[in-house]
């Protein structure tokens, strides 16, 4: 199995619906994301993915989210936009618009520089 990740950001506002405590209110974040994916089999060049066409990929995937109320935006206008949320989400978009044959691994956002949730594929 082999891996490739890239890193990106985004800044976006947001607020925590049912949570009692400073989050509740409206704030922002520079959110950074690590982009995991994985597959079997290498091209006849021998990668799995180039990294420029990955890289493009995850900016796809946070372009709706840049400079955004997140809560505003579907899904979160419903589901809370937690950064658990957030990485669940962008797993999903990926897995959408990934070449056949490599599939997420993993996402991890940071909201801050020492506080980060991941979501991870079976």
């Amino acid at each position: 199995m082999y891996f490739l990740q890239v890193e990106d950001s985004f800044a976006s506002a947001h607020q925590l619906r049912g949570y009692r405590g400073k989050c509740e209110n409206l704030h922002g974040h520079n959110w950074r994301v690590l982009a995991k994916v994985r597959g079997e089999r290498l091209d006849s060049a021998g990668l799995l993915l180039d990294f420029d066409i990955l890289k493009k990929l995850l900016r796809e995937c946070l372009a709706r989210l840049d400079h955004a109320f997140l809560n505003d935006i579907p899904p979160f206008d419903k589901l809370n936009p937690t950064s658990e949320n957030i990485a669940r989400f962008l797993f999903g978009e990926l897995g959408r618009i990934l070449s056949p044959g490599v599939i997420p691994h993993q996402v991890t956002v940071w909201e801050s520089e020492k506080c980060a949730a991941s979501y991870r594929g079976e």
